[in-house]
């Protein structure tokens, strides 16, 4: 593929994602609630403040101040030096650089413009001097067949300059040539072995078809231009951090897209975006730190692994987002299509807002230790299991998951694989896991379990909307220790054989009602009072035989009708109907809310523990 066709498919991509709607690093908040026993007794007393709640505020206080200094962007014209580029030689026009034919070396700190092409040659800064480099890059052309075409080998930090409307094009071989065998730097068609950073209003195009793109072996800032890279391996790597405060920047990789990889001092090897525009195809993880990632802000299309129709096993690493610590994204706009999981984090992953649209062949968010949704607007169009983590937390925001398997799954960090992997079913593990939820309106559409919850739930506000399964072997709910529901809306529709209901250790009267018999998709399910007060009517999206509905709404000694069949003229949002009035279909049964749980048909199966 050309950088053109490149470039026009990801601009392609971004227009369309705009109609698609310190020592430890940072402490989480968790593991705030009483420690829980294994017992499924109702009477167990869980708190839920069991949350993490990162910021990117929080976590950039505890990483490693980034290089980036006011004095970086200013500088005298009075005293540009000029460099030019013609084919096979090159002339500078005053002291500061030496030409060996087609090789520049800049040996003293200052300020120089670049201009012009080199058929095989290169631009090196080596200078021992304590103070910055500048690269302004107005116009050139630079092929290197056997090295970096611009190796910044030693210098106290250099400010790369794409000059206003200038058009600059990066090019390295296939094969290095090292003095050393042993050698294996520099890498990268852009390389550079101190702080880097990237500014300006033109563009810049890379291609690095010997290993990376662009690559420091410090910190590197990218503040400003458009910038392209194709990239043999990692597209853009910064190891100490990558900061990315503004610029439109596209890649294609064959190994990580942007990526921050020291994993020696736990305040670095951080990925920090302010705010992009960022497209990026990549075989391995699209952008990837092993520390933390943190998202204030921007516009990304990101496709990894192939996309969601691709399998990837154990071994390959082909995520959205991914980070070793903590991913905490606070807003921006997200299209994901990736073979492994969307969001992920070995550590704690907090949505704060943002908007997402996510499509993955794994886990759409997946974090080991815990997940904190606290904002956004969420939705995972397919995955094989939804969100998943040890503890998650749902606080506010809008969720939407269609999944294979389990869309929601609370379980040990390393959760099931797709299919095809080792486990499919996923662990059985008992502790100290929980699902809460808080606030928020999530819905699930689910081919496995709606909720598979190896521990406790816990709901004291928002609502949950359960779409299936239709398997007896899976359940809309499904829970191991107890499920303590106090407030918010509860309506799950799916098979009968393993249906479970909140327990008796709620503060909020619900309903697990079975049928004789199944119940075709789109069959409309409705409970009114028996003065005709309507108190749901929903439109389960599969088929069904087991219903489970709590809200505010169901009193204590109060007496109910339930019918199936009939149209409502209410809006229909996520099945839900509002502000409508029902026509009856068939009168099933009446009941009486006599206790916290009032279970109708055979529901031998010792739900609502």
């Amino acid at each position: 593929m050309s950088n053109r066709e490149f470039i026009f498919l990801l601009t392609a991509a971004f227009v369309l994602s705009m109609f698609i709607a310190c020592d430890d690093k940072l402490e989480p908040v968790l593991y705030n609630y009483e420690q829980v026993s294994e017992s499924t007794d109702d009477d167990t007393e869980v708190d839920n403040s069991a949350y993490y709640e990162g910021t990117v505020a929080d976590a950039l206080a505890a990483n490693c101040k980034d290089h980036e200094d006011a004095g970086d962007y200013n500088w005298d014209n009075a005293e540009v030096i000029n460099i030019v580029l013609n084919g096979s030689s090159i002339t500078v026009d005053r002291a500061g650089a030496i030409v060996d034919g087609s090789k520049v070396t800049i040996i003293s700190a200052g300020t120089y413009n670049i201009s012009g092409s080199l058929a095989d040659g290169q631009v090196i800064v080596n200078t021992e001097d304590e103070e910055i480099v500048r690269l302004i890059l107005n116009g050139v052309d630079i092929y290197s067949s056997a090295s970096a075409a611009i190796y910044i080998m030693n210098a106290q930090k250099t400010v790369i300059v794409l000059a206003d409307y200038s058009e600059n094009y990066i090019t390295d071989g296939n094969n290095y040539v090292f003095e050393n065998a042993e050698e294996d730097e520099p890498n990268a068609a852009v390389f550079s072995k101190d702080d880097l950073t990237v500014c300006g209003n033109g563009t810049l195009v890379v291609n690095g078809n010997y290993n990376d793109g662009i690559a420091s072996k410090d910190g590197m800032i990218i503040n400003g231009g458009t910038i392209h890279v194709s990239a043999a391996d990692d597209g853009i790597r910064g190891k100490d951090y990558l900061v990315v405060e503004e610029g439109n920047i596209t890649v294609e990789a064959g190994g990580d897209g942007l990526k921050s990889d020291n994993d020696e001092d736990s305040t670095k090897g951080y990925v920090y975006i302010e705010y992009a525009e960022i497209g990026i195809v990549a075989e391995g993880d699209a952008i990837v730190a092993e520390t933390d990632v943190l998202i204030a802000d921007g516009d990304f299309v990101l496709i990894s692994g192939g996309g969601s129709n691709y399998y990837v096993n154990s071994s390959t690493s082909a995520k959205g987002i991914k980070a070793v610590v903590n991913t905490i994204i606070d807003g921006g706009v997200f299209s994901v299509n990736s073979a492994d999981d969307a969001l992920h984090s070995n550590g704690n992953l907090s949505v704060n807002g943002g908007s997402y649209n996510i499509s993955t062949g794994d886990d759409g968010i997946h974090g080991d230790e815990i997940i904190t949704i606290s904002g956004g607007e969420i939705n995972i169009s397919a995955s094989y299991e939804g969100v998943e983590s040890k503890i998650i937390t749902i606080n506010n925001g809008y969720l939407l998951i269609h999944s294979n398997d389990d869309g929601i799954n609370v379980t040990e960090g390393g959760g099931s694989e797709p299919p095809g992997g080792p486990n499919p079913g996923g662990y059985s593990t008992s502790g100290d896991y929980c699902l809460y939820i808080n606030g928020g309106h999530t819905v699930v559409y689910t081919g496995g379990d709606g909720i598979d919850i190896n521990g406790f739930v816990v709901m004291a506000g928002g609502s949950l909307i359960v779409h299936g399964p239709t398997s007896d072997m899976n359940a809309a709910l499904d829970y191991d220790a107890s499920f303590k529901l106090t407030g918010g809306l509860l309506i799950a529709a799916g098979s009968a054989g393993m249906a479970m209901s909140p327990g008796t250790a709620s503060t909020q009267n619900s309903l697990l009602l079975n049928f004789n018999s199944k119940m075709q998709a789109e069959t409309l399910f409705h409970i009114q009072s028996n003065e005709g007060d309507e108190i749901v009517s929903f439109l389960p999206a599969k088929n069904y035989q087991s219903v489970v509905f709590s809200s505010p709404a169901l009193i204590m000694n109060s007496g109910y009708d339930v019918y199936y069949g009939g149209s409502s003229t209410g809006s229909v949002n996520d099945g839900l109907y509002e502000n409508g009035s029902y026509t009856p279909g068939t009168k099933y049964t009446s009941f009486t809310i006599s206790g916290v749980v009032t279970k109708i048909g055979n529901t031998g199966n010792p739900g609502g523990r």
